[in-house]
């Protein structure tokens, strides 16, 4: 996700390369990694040397229902309604003679009913290859928030820092590190 905008300036040109640097944290979710880089950035942390990768990208199709003759005829008529009142629009602002509001309803109907005839014909030129409708997602697997191996500790230690302060998710481990354990073992009294 970016946040640029097309009228500031953008500096160098970033061509697709990966980003260099060591593992601050891993996280399952997307929403986690943005969420620990929101933090460093509330603590001060130079952000620009953050990266956040995806790893183990999957293509992911839902299909969301059946493709009918009357969905298609629906879904093209809205289509086409649509681009009949964006040119109905046009021709009622722009129109010296001060087309009316029937000009524009008109426009619309016969948007409708061309994209209704335009999706019609469409499915039933494809109708066997695709029966159904659906969505498609890329998702990864984990997503790993990189930093430079200069800021790695001080990273780690506001997000730690953070997560003892009430975090609803502490920080992944990098595979480094030694194991936590969850209750610390503490020697058995002394018998007097």
């Amino acid at each position: 996700m970016s946040n640029q905008s097309p009228f500031g300036a953008r500096g160098p040109a970033l061509f697709p390369v990966l980003p260099k640097g060591e593992v601050l944290a891993t996280y399952e979710t997307y929403f986690e990694a943005q969420a620990a880089v929101d933090t460093l950035a509330k603590a001060d942390f130079p952000v620009k040397k953050l990266s956040i990768v995806g790893n183990d990208l999957k293509s992911v199709e839902r299909v969301t229902g059946k493709l009918t003759w009357g969905r298609v005829a629906l879904a093209g008529a809205a289509s086409g309604a649509w681009l009949g009142v964006f040119f109905g629009l046009l021709f009622f602002i722009f129109s010296p003679a001060g087309a009316g509001l029937p000009f524009v309803l008109a426009a619309v109907l016969i948007g409708a009913g061309f994209g209704m005839l335009f999706g019609v014909v469409s499915y039933a030129l494809n109708r066997r290859r695709r029966d159904f409708t659906s969505t498609m997602q890329v998702i990864a697997s984990n997503y790993q928030v990189i930093v430079d191996a200069a800021l790695v500790n001080r990273g780690r230690n506001l997000l730690a820092g953070h997560a003892e302060a009430g975090a609803e998710a502490p920080a992944a481990p990098h595979p480094s590190e030694p194991p936590r354990s969850a209750d610390p073992v503490t020697p058995p009294a002394p018998e007097v």
